[in-house]
């Protein structure tokens, strides 16, 4: 049955000439969730620090720890419990990741890249990328959504670097190094409807820049205001790798960052996993109307 299930999957995969290089040990991974109950989607979903809890708004939801895929690393960080949720929402079939590794846990870019591989190989056209991050801007407020239309990543960890927990040698598709441009990353028509749904939700929304860096340290006085000079609105530790690696496989992606804190450099708060947990569970309701919105543009 398992070898069938990645038959399936594979020729599935290799029949959709717009979609490029899924490795097999995704697709293997795949076989292993369906195998364990999981469903095939077709909108795959990164639910970041804090918004996990969102899955249970899933019509026929069924959660499966994510070692049943037998190749996604376990996260250590707070607010990432590792699960695969597949259910549908409207119809739309969805699978969910809740949480993701990150490089600061000592992971190297093809373990980053891994959940979004796996959200591919289960059928995903198109992907919802979200995570907690600080506010760059002095206007924003705590639970205002970042709906990601340009990017940094300061500075590059590239797939080359040694890999402190994943002695798999296969090549990922293009993430940190190569791969596509940032303007090739973000549609502006899927940036101007992940906006216009938040804001029917009455959340607080604009599109921006993110700044990825490497973590696990907040920033500093000076990187908040050297980041501002670059042009970021907000700052994290995750997402860019995930991005560059759907587009290298042909998938739509629009990523959002909720705003946990805003950074202001003069009057620096103290800021903690829990707060940043707590803060990113306030934009709920913002970031599940854009899961809706991208649910019915897919059916």
């Amino acid at each position: 049955m398992f070898a069938e299930t990645v038959e399936v999957l594979m020729t599935q995969w290799q029949g959709a000439p717009e979609r490029r290089s899924v490795r097999p040990e995704a697709v293997a991974a795949a076989a292993r969730v369906v195998a364990a109950g999981g469903r095939p989607g077709r909108l795959g979903v990164v639910l970041g620090t804090g918004l996990g809890g969102l899955v249970e708004r899933m019509e026929n939801l069924s959660l499966i720890e994510g070692r049943a895929a037998g190749w996604l690393e376990s996260s250590t960080a707070t607010g990432h419990a590792g699960r695969i949720a597949c259910g549908t929402l409207g119809g739309c079939p969805i699978v969910a990741l809740q949480g993701r590794v990150h490089a600061y846990e000592g992971f190297g870019t093809e373990a980053l890249i891994r959940g979004v591989e796996l959200l591919a190989a289960l059928g995903a056209t198109r992907v919802l990328l979200t995570n907690a991050s600080g506010g760059l801007q002095p206007d924003m407020r705590s639970g205002e959504l970042v709906v990601v239309n340009g990017h940094l990543q300061l500075p590059c960890r590239g797939a080359t670097q040694t890999q402190l927990h994943s002695n798999d040698a296969a090549p990922p598709p293009a993430a940190a190094g190569g791969g596509p441009l940032e303007g090739e990353c973000y549609d502006p028509h899927l940036v101007a409807l992940a906006l216009a749904a938040a804001r029917r939700a009455g959340a607080l929304a604009r599109a921006g820049t993110y700044a990825c860096l490497l973590g696990p340290s907040y920033e500093t006085r000076a990187e908040y205001r050297m980041l501002r000079r670059l042009g970021a609105d907000a700052v994290g530790m995750s997402t860019v790798p995930e991005v560059r690696a759907a587009r290298s496989l042909g998938l739509e992606v629009v990523a959002v960052s909720v705003v946990t804190n805003v950074a202001r450099p003069d009057a620096l708060e103290h800021t903690d996993a829990e707060e940043v947990c707590r803060l990113a569970a306030t934009a709920a309701e913002g970031i599940w109307a854009i899961v809706a919105a991208l649910a019915v543009e897919e059916m």
